[in-house]
């Protein structure tokens, strides 16, 4: 498969499969940038790049709306849910799926597509803001790290596409640890912990 076709074809599958479920492992963008070293930085790829990020990231929050959609029953049941139709008809509700869709980390942009979804908002132009929001998010994200893991490379002698791959195998190793750690039973011995410390407390103080 052709160089080009081939970073086309990665890129677009990992951001989709990145945004349309709680998947958890390597950014998408990290990933993109390690196609951008592979295929060389030059102006033309790297704009490829960002766009083909920006259209799978946009392409899975279309997927999450019809979920909502095909669910709209049981969750406009929901207070949250509600609230987010309530307020999809004005001008500021676009303004904060702009902002959630920029955010790393968090997918606060799946929450308002699911309630989106289920309270039938216009899709279209929720589309073209998640879009361009994507855009500058894949743009700046995918610049600075191309341009930190250089840098970084540089210092420590090590070529910047085995930096970038090793890099990603961590963020991706971090993801399976974290899928399979029980959160129920960590955040119920933090709880107990803390219990136990404001017990201790004054007795502590007496002393």
């Amino acid at each position: 498969m052709d160089p080009l076709l081939w970073a086309v074809v990665f890129v677009l599958t990992v951001s989709f499969l990145s945004n349309v479920s709680p998947f958890v492992g390597a950014s998408y963008t990290l990933l993109a940038t390690l196609q951008l070293t592979l295929l060389g930085l030059t102006p033309f790829n790297f704009a490829l790049i960002v766009a083909i990020s920006a259209i799978g990231a946009t392409l899975a929050k279309v997927v999450i709306y019809f979920g909502g959609l095909g669910f709209s029953g049981p969750l406009l049941r929901n207070k949250n849910v509600k609230l987010i139709g309530k307020y999809s008809t004005r001008d500021a509700f676009y303004l904060v799926l702009f902002v959630s869709a920029l955010l790393p980390v968090f997918p606060v942009d799946d929450f308002i597509y699911i309630g989106a979804g289920a309270n039938s908002t216009s899709l279209g132009l929720m589309t073209l803001v998640t879009f361009v929001a994507k855009l500058v998010k894949s743009g700046f994200e995918i610049a600075l790290e191309f341009t930190v893991l250089r840098d970084i490379s540089h210092f420590f002698g090590v070529h910047q596409l085995d930096l970038t791959v090793i890099l990603s195998g961590v963020f991706v190793l971090i993801g399976v640890l974290a899928y399979k750690l029980d959160w129920e039973s960590l955040y119920g011995k933090v709880r107990r912990r803390g219990h136990e410390a404001d017990r201790g407390m004054p007795v502590i103080l007496a002393s």
